[in-house]
């Protein structure tokens, strides 16, 4: 049987190892042969650490080397010493040192690379996810990894602390949609019948607060079979808390010191607690999004007024038929005709009509619309906007109340970024509050639920149309990403019966998706709230990574596919008549 023995990891050399014999095994991460002296990378998961071979300590040893390429895995044996003050790699941590090797053993070799391990960041995401595994020998990826277990453990531990059950909640359940797309899986035993892959945990942290729970958290993986984007998976991971007897600040405040902790675990960073509290209203009128980032200023200002006597014709009947104008003033933004004129074009990207633009040159305004201003124009702009200078420039987008504004909201991202605005290393966290509970479906002609159907409405909601009612909804935000979302639930029948019937669910299919629920409600349903967080998301910010594809060990890709693996694949005619299915004609 071989032994494989290991003294050390290759980067925790350091200067007590000097002069000592040690064991190392790893992966030859490069090799560079001058003749007499050969020189290896060696790496494993802590790092990389440089082997030299010398005739001289050992001539087969020496010899061997020679045929050594990148990846082949091997043991050796050798003295750890320090190089030469002039030969330092500043840029290892083990750059001090080197081990004089006397002894190796090759333990497997390696084919030719699809792609060199410390340049794979630079090849296409085809590549790197056909070839996953390789993909991630490269240090970057693997210390995201290393920091998402970080993150993991201080969750935990976090938790654990704090009184919650840790609970695995079933993958198998039941096909009860909550917005997105369901994975369906036949039944083999039951044919006819299926299975869902859950979209989260809801339902069943809800009936362990029935339970008596109280406190409960999971790390709960998750599915949605939904037209997937940059930051979204068809599965993903996602911590999910549910708390009994509580109101949103309580739920809020225990996020917030999870975060600290967090924080202040990987990073040694104290956050300022508690943090900021916007309503949804408040978040859309000053940002046009509920998922503001905050890193930067530019607020969005309504300057309908600004325009209640204007000539120019398509204002006025924007504001005749109840649309608004909004703005975004840049202060002390000195900028050539030619950059105004690209940035119309960069609206007209973002999805806009057409951008107006105002910039003050002497206290006077310049644009093309410039001739139909008053004369106190500037006066008027002053009551609005307060830092107004002479080099300020003000964008202007106007329309219905909702485009515009999520318009200004995306122009405001695209101007910070071009300007430079946005503050780095900065972690600027938000709740967003006070949702609405619904949202019409033009296509469908019915209210849908903002968050979920389980979401309890603000006091009041019985006289208030649907469009009005707010939720007791809440989402925690940084820079700009929505980290997950919350809610304090309904735990009355007669309530979330209501609820339903608002939904367009009738008392029959109310009992049929959910009645199961419902029944648990009549048997002393205690009060209760919870959140779930993007568990994938959270760490690819905190890894500064810049999609969650780089922090899920095997993600699949935008159209949902595993490469590596192949999946998802074909089944045949005989597996499928196991479970009591066949293809439609034409469907084949």
């Amino acid at each position: 049987m071989q032994r494989f023995e290991r003294t050390v990891s290759c980067g925790l050399i350091n200067e007590q190892w000097v002069n000592k014999s040690i064991f190392l095994i790893g992966w030859v991460n490069n090799r560079r042969d001058f003749g007499s002296l050969i020189f290896v990378d060696l790496r494993d998961r802590t790092g990389i650490v440089q082997l030299i071979f010398n005739p001289d300590f050992n001539k087969k040893a020496h010899e061997l080397a020679r045929s050594l390429r990148p990846e082949f895995v091997i043991q050796v044996h050798g003295r750890v010493v320090e190089r030469d003050a002039k030969l330092i790699n500043s840029e290892l941590p083990t750059g001090q040192w080197e081990v004089q090797v006397d002894e190796l053993v090759i333990i497997n070799t390696a084919k030719t690379l699809p792609f060199s391990i410390d340049e794979s960041e630079s090849v296409s995401e085809e590549l790197r996810l056909t070839y996953r595994y390789l993909d991630l020998r490269n240090l970057v990826h693997l210390n995201r990894f290393i920091l998402r277990n970080k993150i993991t453990f201080a969750t935990r531990e976090f938790f654990y602390e704090h009184g919650f059950l840790d609970v695995a909640t079933p993958v198998l359940t039941k096909n009860a949609p909550e917005g997105a797309r369901e994975f369906i899986v036949p039944s083999r035993i039951n044919k006819g019948s299926f299975y869902a892959l859950p979209q989260s945990p809801q339902l069943y942290k809800q009936l362990l607060m029935c339970a008596g729970f109280e406190r409960y958290f999971q790390l709960a993986p998750c599915f949605r079979d939904e037209d997937l984007r940059a930051d979204r998976q068809p599965e993903f991971t996602q911590l999910d808390i549910e708390m009994s007897f509580v109101n949103e600040i309580d739920v809020q405040t225990i996020i917030e010191q999870y975060l600290a902790h967090l924080w202040k675990k990987i990073f040694d960073i104290s956050l300022l607690l508690p943090f900021d509290r916007m309503t949804y209203d408040e978040a859309f009128a000053q940002y046009g999004s509920d998922k503001p980032d905050l890193r930067f200023e530019l607020p969005i200002t309504d300057c309908s007024s600004l325009f209640h006597d204007t000539k120019i014709k398509f204002l006025r009947t924007i504001l005749g038929a109840d649309g608004k104008i909004g703005a975004i003033h840049v202060p002390e933004y000195v900028c050539s005709r030619s950059e105004l004129d690209a940035w119309e074009e960069r609206a007209t990207q973002l999805g806009a009509k057409g951008l107006l633009w105002i910039r003050f040159r002497d206290g006077q305004p310049n644009s093309r619309i410039a001739k139909f201003l008053p004369n106190d124009f500037m006066q008027r702009c002053k009551v609005l906007f307060p830092m107004i200078d002479a080099n300020s420039v003000i964008f202007i987008i106007a329309g219905s109340y909702a485009e515009s504004w999520q318009l200004l909201g995306r122009l405001r991202l695209a101007l910070a970024q071009k300007l430079n605005l946005i503050k780095e290393n900065l972690f600027k966290f938000c709740w967003i509050t006070d949702f609405p509970l619904f949202e019409y479906d033009e296509v469908n002609k019915r209210f849908e639920s903002v968050h979920h159907p389980f979401t309890s409405p603000k006091e009041g909601w019985q006289e208030l149309p649907p469009e009005k009612i707010k939720a007791r909804a809440y989402d925690i935000v940084l820079n700009g990403i929505e980290l997950g979302g919350g809610s304090i639930r309904i735990f009355n029948e007669k309530v979330q019966a209501e609820v339903f019937k608002l939904l367009g669910l009738s008392k029959e299919e109310a009992q049929q998706r959910f009645g199961f629920l419902l029944k648990a409600m009549g048997y002393g349903f205690p009060p209760h709230g919870g959140i779930a967080i993007g568990f994938d998301r959270l760490a690819m910010i905190m890894a500064g990574a810049s999609s969650i594809r780089e922090v899920i060990a095997f993600p699949k890709t935008q159209c949902g596919v595993d490469l590596m693996m192949n999946a998802p694949s074909p089944v045949s005619n005989e597996q499928l008549a196991e479970y009591g299915l066949e293809w439609r004609k034409d469907m084949k």
